[in-house]
């Protein structure tokens, strides 16, 4: 097969698609890869260290997308992009469609084989190919809600951790999952009150085992949020419903609750975000002040740590793209049912459930077609 991977054009994505370890392993699997010029400079690899292994560099995005059977990226694509996406070309990427309906609909007119990371899901639930992002961001969130607390960012005005005789910052999370379980790991170790809040009392229960003292553990419903917040400093946003909008768990009356300089950092901001008055921003422009509260909510966060969050991605993608590969891309979600959940978009159907749903879309039941 012919992987093409192209240069990422979001605003400030320096990730890019592989590794050139990554590029190896398909090379040695037979396939061919081809690399757009500069993909990887930004996560610190050369075109050299590509050409070094096999890939085959091209200087324009058209030709990466008009050689390749498969692309393999990290962010959707984009407006630019959309006319250069074959029919019955495989796009192995991050999406989150109920979040954006014109990504959607583009993609359902390209006739793409459309497979999500984020909806790749284990039979125990887990998103392994979601993970290593998630972890990435959750960690994130702390190190930018602190950034943003300070006075001069707009923010309280507040050290996290406090200092000896200074009390120190009150941080909540919305979510007990993978972005959840790293924002309060961070918050805490800095120093913070933290509380964090799931509606799953069984995963409640295992925070409270393993998070430190200063981590308290609260059932999530509209009462107990309502009451919290009037006292947070830094509020996290981190549930996750795979491949659905996130719930917006504060609303924009609720804003009149907290105190001015309150920090809101929207992890879930790819799916529509956990707060009313979240909207995408990015690195070059992080935040929004609405009612004195300070949004944080950038779209692609894992992207300002490219190093980190490349290597990570390709670990966890690495296999599944091979399969899709060595197998072709039905073969290869029938053997592995947790790929077929992938399947978001197939030649101008919407086959996953809570993306139809999200926009009132036809629905296809992915057993019709594989």
């Amino acid at each position: 097969m012919i992987i093409g991977i192209p240069k990422e054009i979001k605003n400030n994505e320096f990730r890019v698609g592989m590794t050139p370890s990554g590029v190896n392993s398909f090379i040695r699997n037979g396939h061919t890869v081809y690399l757009q010029k500069g993909a990887g400079l930004g996560s610190g690899f050369s075109d050299n260290l590509y050409s070094k292994v096999g890939a085959q560099i091209f200087d324009s995005i058209e030709e990466i997308y008009a050689k390749s059977e498969m692309i393999i990226k990290i962010k959707e694509p984009l407006k630019e992009e959309y006319g250069l996406i074959k029919k019955g070309q495989i796009i192995y990427t991050f999406f989150h469609f109920a979040s954006s309906k014109e990504l959607t609909e583009a993609m359902i007119a390209s006739g793409a084989i459309c497979i999500a990371y984020e909806t790749v899901q284990n039979q125990d639930r887990t998103l392994p190919l979601l993970t290593p992002m998630s972890e990435v961001a959750g960690r994130m969130a702390t190190q930018q809600g602190a950034k943003f607390l300070e006075k001069p960012q707009s923010g309280y005005g507040i050290l996290l951790g406090g200092v000896p005789g200074v009390k120190p910052a009150n941080v909540i999370v919305l979510g007990g999952g993978v972005v959840g379980t790293q924002s309060a790991k961070m918050a805490a170790g800095l120093g913070a009150n933290v509380t964090i809040f799931d509606i799953s009392l069984d995963r409640l229960r295992k925070l409270d085992d393993i998070m430190p003292k200063n981590v308290n553990t609260q059932f999530s419903n509209t009462y107990n949020i309502a009451e919290a917040i009037k006292n947070a400093h830094l509020i996290i946003g981190a549930v996750l419903i795979p491949g659905a909008k996130a719930p917006n768990l504060i609303t924009k009356e609720m804003l009149k609750d907290l105190k001015k300089g309150t920090v809101l950092v929207d992890v879930a901001v790819d799916q529509g975000g956990c707060f009313e008055t979240t909207h995408p921003t990015t690195h070059k422009n992080p935040t929004y002040v609405i009612d004195d509260i300070l949004h944080y909510s950038v779209a692609n966060m894992p992207g300002a740590v490219p190093v980190t969050s490349t290597e990570a991605l390709t670990n966890a993608t690495i296999s599944r793209g091979l399969a899709i590969a060595n197998k072709g891309w039905k073969d290869a979600c029938v053997e592995d049912l947790s790929l077929k959940l992938g399947l978001n978009i197939i030649n101008g159907k919407t086959v996953y459930k809570a993306v139809a749903e999200a926009f009132d879309f036809d629905y296809t039941d992915i057993n019709e077609i594989i």
